[in-house]
């Protein structure tokens, strides 16, 4: 539930200017790994908006965490795109991300970059690439500002007469160790709704049923062993306004 992201709106920016959606997500990770991430979210709420101009975009998200006993924390990413072009499928990408939870902040970081944008004629489909330079400023205790990378792929379809709807986005990037030393972190987040509005009766409800699953590697914060690969998936909601 990090982010749909960009391209998962664009679907919708094809009929209108303006696309905004609010997911629930109930979190089933702490379920499958009692050790290693005791302490993870049950429930994530996100809200997401993508609004089209005559420059290019806005898209932002806030995921905010909850615990049994806390609000665990709140993170957002914001992206700015100017297209390159009234026919160019570029566009210039500037973004970004950053967040609070109960034991301090997120390390804050901006980005910049290329994005080339795909849709087919009747927005059905649509993607998008992005490489962006990555830059992490200084934080909490004993973390430091450094130069980084990043890849991001972002994707949405919907088919079976618009009941189904697979869309989620992959990141690539390099990170830092407690040590100081480089790694490489992926994470994606595909997900599938089914629209409850290709029932029939049910032809004016904006809602959707659904499932959000995270795969990552070497981006859940593990102090229990040295396990770095997991999959994390959810039981959703979605509500497109």
């Amino acid at each position: 539930m990090k982010k749909i992201l960009f391209s998962a709106l664009l679907l919708l920016a094809g009929l209108a200017a303006n696309a905004q959606n609010v997911q629930l997500h109930y979190d089933l990770g702490r379920n499958i790994y009692p050790t290693e991430e005791a302490g993870r979210q049950k429930v994530t709420v996100t809200l997401e908006q993508f609004k089209a101009d005559k420059w290019g975009s806005w898209f932002y998200f806030v995921d905010v965490d909850f615990s049994r006993r806390f609000t665990e924390g709140a993170y957002t990413e914001i992206a700015r795109e100017f297209n390159l072009g009234k026919q160019s499928p570029l566009a210039a990408h500037i973004e970004y991300d950053g967040g609070l939870n109960r034991f301090g902040s997120f390390q804050q970081s901006v980005l910049l970059g290329p994005a080339w944008n795909f849709h087919n004629a009747d927005f059905s489909t649509t993607a998008s690439l992005q490489l962006m330079y990555k830059h992490y400023f200084k934080g909490y205790q004993d973390t430091r500002s450094y130069s980084s990378f990043q890849l991001t792929g972002v994707w949405s379809t919907t088919f079976a007469r618009k009941a189904l709807t697979f869309a989620g986005f992959a990141d690539l990037w390099r990170g830092e160790k407690a040590n100081g030393h480089g790694q490489l972190v992926f994470l994606t987040e595909p997900q599938l709704w089914y629209n409850l509005n290709t029932i029939k009766g049910l032809e004016e409800t904006h809602l959707s049923i659904g499932t959000e699953v995270e795969v990552s590697s070497n981006f859940v914060f593990n102090l229990a062993n040295d396990k770095t690969f997991f999959v994390n998936p959810t039981i959703a909601l979605k509500w497109v306004f």
